[in-house]
């Protein structure tokens, strides 16, 4: 590496040199706010005849020694890209003012000093600037005076015209003075001996604005050869950055598509701002086979990313119209699962109507959660583990009982605890997003009509009206007319919709029921709504008829966000739990606790409870000490039965039971935002009908399995999951072997699944031709399933009738993958490699 200060004009105006903006930059998006600046401090470096005016840097990478077969020297920039082409288009614009204004001395100089190399003979070398992405078309256009040409919306173009708005005659050697004073820093890389990357990401550790999808493009992008650089950015990237985008802001969201796909990866949130580093130490051999794999998988997911963030693209009515609702109640926590979900439907393990159980599912579950007021915040963690309890055999079931194992926050609230909460939740002064979701589906339950409620012209109506007359006051007694306007005013039993809201108004209930005004049928007797059809058929509105009409609604909405109706057995966690997802400590026993990163072998509640108060104390005790309502804190002893010390002569209660203890943590844990901080992990002993979670029983099989493979150099490289499967590249992109379990049987499977449906069914083709010899080879018959109508296909062999929750079948298993699994790769691998 080799950095120098110099003038800008010198670096621009050496010969034969040309200034590559690769693929893997991000855009070009200065805008006319940082272009005005620059303009500013180049006139006035000028105006007040200061010596130079410092840029920045300028880094790029060369390849040594310059090769007389390349006609211009190549310099790829890494950073500084943004000034650089900035200056670019400033020239532009100075030449067309020359050229314009008959100055050619000046247009000649501008153009073949510091835009063009005069005397290269290859076109595609003339331009002192090579940009390879549609910025490179808008800057021909300005250069050649074809801009009014060029519809395409380019801020190279908006630049350019601000430019050429500011230039005068007055000014225009004042700003090729002031060009003649910017000096940067040049910082040349030698391809093969620096590290682009490392210093790449050094640079922009100092704020400047890169967005995490930048850093990532960069990573996987930066390192290799210019052919492969352009097969990987048009191939994979390209395609991921069109699918996760928001088509209606026009924004980009790589970088929250790539956060859900690790979280589904590594059943783990990265934070926002460490998602490039998470990206990164997913991998740190880029040179892997399964690398190339992964970015494939990433590029097919992103196509249900699309999906899931347009619903407009999708062709299916049923499953747009529910990811529209998810979309409206804003349920992102639910995409990594959703991703792997809709890859599921395109590979054929699931149809389309189990999809949109699904989507009814996950909107039943977070919408019942909003009415009871349950906190959004621990949706993250049930979201983002919730496909490794998938059970292919029985999938919607067994999603369906996963979310109804979720207990304290993250609990899937019941149908009792729905109704003591819908009938005194505020439902008209919440977000207008909600409202209108909640009576949208309300009044279109089972509607072959549909009713269009978002149109304008229907509002909601408080029947007992929120400005009541007297006229209300003398129809009602003393006491409804007060648990009217206190209690039941913006409930879900006095709101209904209406047309003519402004007609009704706090018109009497007899008046808004008949009112026809003008043969209009304003009131309630001539509505078509659902919600107005009870009102049609009673004289009066109180208190006795509102519940009436809270019971048909409460009944509606049971139909419309259901719970599961399945039969749980009682399970006891053996899984590492936030103590806010954690059931109740009870006759139970710790084996360990975390807090803040730090793991404590601890059996009793009761120490974990001293440990924390303690840690929480020393780290703000000021807030501890005042918060006197969740734990009393004081200095005397003799205030409490038991006390024991918390820290310097602080002392509170300790005679409590686990219950309470676990209150009071989470408590003070929200208190200081901390929730996320303390992670438990109980004891675990036979439940009474002696299953654990299935999701730990898989961890546990493949624990034991792996080292057995091990021995056979068999999928090396592999960690036990809580997954249904485990799987390894087979040595070439797209193709992997797959061991996986179900409650039934064990299956080795050749999995075709790169995100090209066509390069599938090819790859797939030419491995049948090959089926006598591989069979064969192997000494029985494969089951080959193309599966014309999914993307992906499949070869497999599979043994079934053993049971996966008997652990005393282990053994068969382990004999059926350990002696089939070398056979299977032996029979396929040379055909396999042949696909290359």
């Amino acid at each position: 590496m080799k950095a120098t200060e110099l003038q800008i004009i010198n670096f621009l105006q050496a010969p034969k040199v040309q200034f590559v903006i690769p693929i893997y930059q991000r855009n070009y998006d200065w805008t006319i706010t940082e272009c005005r600046e620059l303009l500013k401090d180049i006139i006035q470096v000028a105006e007040e005849n200061r010596p130079s005016h410092f840029i920045g840097s300028i880094v790029f990478i060369h390849d040594g020694v310059y090769s007389s077969s390349n006609e211009v020297k190549e310099l790829v920039i890494i950073d500084g890209q943004q000034r650089l082409t900035t200056i670019n288009i400033l020239y532009v614009s100075l030449y067309r003012f020359a050229k314009e204004n008959r100055i050619g001395e000046d247009a000649d100089m501008v153009y073949e000093m510091f835009l063009t190399n005069k005397y290269v003979q290859k076109e595609s070398s003339k331009l002192k600037l090579k940009q390879t992405d549609r910025n490179a078309d808008a800057f021909k256009a300005i250069l050649y005076g074809n801009e009014k040409s060029f519809n395409e919306y380019s801020n190279v173009k908006e630049n350019f015209n601000f430019f050429s708005g500011e230039i005068t005659t007055e000014n225009f050697r004042t700003i090729l003075d002031g060009l003649n004073r910017l000096i940067f820093v040049e910082v040349s890389l030698e391809r093969g001996k620096d590290d682009p990357q490392r210093i790449f990401e050094s640079l922009n550790s100092t704020g400047l604005d890169l967005s995490q999808s930048d850093l990532i493009r960069n990573f996987i992008l930066m390192d290799l050869q210019p052919i492969e650089q352009d097969r990987i950015f048009e191939s994979i990237w390209s395609p991921i950055e069109e699918n996760a985008k928001d088509l209606v802001k026009k924004t980009s969201l790589v970088s929250d598509f790539i956060r859900d796909y690790l979280t589904l990866k590594n059943k783990k949130i990265p934070n926002k701002n460490k998602v490039y580093h998470e990206f990164k130490l997913l991998f740190r051999d880029k040179n892997q086979v399964g690398y190339h794999q992964e970015l494939e998988d990433i590029k097919s997911l992103s196509v249900h990313y699309k999906k899931l963030v347009n619903p407009s693209t999708v062709i299916d009515k049923q499953i747009r119209k529910e990811l529209e609702y998810i979309n409206r109640l804003e349920i992102n926590v639910a995409y990594p699962f959703l991703l792997q979900v809709f890859e599921d439907l395109e590979n054929g393990l699931i149809e389309i109507p189990e999809l949109v159980r699904i989507l009814k599912l996950i909107q039943s579950f977070a919408w019942r959660r909003f009415i009871v007021g349950l906190a959004t915040n621990s949706l993250n963690k049930v979201f983002m583990s919730l496909y490794s309890e998938i059970d292919t055999e029985e999938y919607i079931l067994s999603i369906e009982k996963a979310l109804m194992r979720k207990g304290g926050s993250s609990k899937f609230p019941t149908n009792e605890e729905i109704r003591l909460a819908l009938k005194d939740k505020d439902l008209y002064n919440i977000q207008s997003k909600n409202r209108s979701y909640l009576f949208e589906l309300l009044e279109n339950h089972n509607n072959k009509e549909y009713v269009d409620t978002s149109n304008d012209a229907i509002t909601i109506e408080h029947i007992f009206p929120r400005t009541p007359t007297d006229e209300w006051k003398s129809q009602l007694t003393r006491e409804q007319f007060s648990e009217f306007k206190e209690k039941y005013l913006n409930t879900i039993a006095n709101l209904t919709l209406s047309g003519n809201n402004g007609a009704l108004s706090n018109k009497t209930f007899q008046e808004k029921k008949t009112m026809n005004q003008g043969g209009n049928e304003q009131g309630y007797l001539h509505s078509r709504l659902w919600l107005n059809s009870f009102l049609k058929n009673i004289d009066e509105w109180t208190i006795p008829n509102l519940e009436k009409r809270f019971e048909i609604i409460y009944e509606r909405f049971l139909k419309i966000w259901p719970i599961p109706e399945v039969v749980l057995f009682e399970e006891q966690s053996d899984e590492e739990q936030n103590i806010f997802d954690a059931e109740k400590p009870t006759f139970r026993k710790l084996e360990y606790f975390i807090f803040e990163d730090n793991k404590i072998e601890e059996d009793a509640v009761a120490q974990m409870y001293f440990y924390v108060l303690r840690s929480l104390f020393k780290k703000n005790s000021e807030v501890m000490v005042s918060g006197q309502d969740i734990l009393k804190i004081t200095r005397k002893p003799s205030d409490f039965r038991e006390a024991r010390e918390l820290d310097n002569g602080w002392y509170f209660e300790s005679n409590i039971d686990s219950n309470t203890k676990f209150v009071i943590l989470k408590k003070l844990l929200t208190l200081l935002e901390m929730e996320e901080e303390l992670i438990i992990k109980y004891q675990t002993g036979p439940t009474n009908n002696g299953e654990t979670g299935t999701a730990m029983i898989r961890k546990k099989y493949w624990s034991q399995l792996l080292p057995l493979l091990h021995k056979l150099n068999l999928f090396e490289n592999i960690n036990a999951t809580k997954d249904p499967w485990i799987s390894e590249g087979a040595g070439i992109a797209c193709v992997q072997y797959t061991l996986s379990n179900t409650k039934s049987c064990a299956r080795i499977e050749l999995g075709i699944i790169s995100s090209q449906k066509d390069l599938n069914k090819s790859y797939f083709n030419r491995l049948y031709i090959n089926r006598s010899q591989i069979e064969s080879i192997l000494g029985q018959q494969v089951e080959w399933q193309e599966l014309p109508n999914s993307k992906m296909c499949r070869i497999k062999i599979e043994l079934h009738g053993i049971n996966f929750l008997d652990e005393s079948s282990w053994d068969i298993r382990n004999d059926f993958y350990t002696e089939m699994l070398p056979r299977f790769k032996n029979a396929f691998h040379p055909y396999v490699m042949a696909l290359k």
